[in-house]
């Protein structure tokens, strides 16, 4: 991917209290199952998991990609466009 992604401090905290490694917010940006427009110009990418599914909020700017914030969901169907 050409693109860098980098993390603001308030997805880092949110990653640590989750329990989400950076490999995984890595996996869901570069290769989503979908992504969607989020607030304020935002992408969401989403991920399937193990039966439940990542989501990645982030901003791309110029060359890079910033990771707002990032969770995992068992609501599967509330965000639709991941069923593979």
């Amino acid at each position: 991917m050409a693109l860098a992604i980098k993390y603001i401090p308030h997805a880092l905290e949110r990653m640590r209290e989750r329990g989400i490694r950076r490999e995984l917010i890595e996996e869901a940006i570069e290769s989503p199952d979908s992504v969607t427009e989020g607030y304020l110009g935002r992408k969401v990418a989403q991920k399937r998991l193990n039966g439940k599914v990542i989501r990645v909020i982030y901003e791309e700017e110029d060359e890079d990609v910033v990771v707002v914030t990032a969770y995992v969901t068992s609501k599967v169907r509330k965000y639709g466009g991941v069923n593979k």
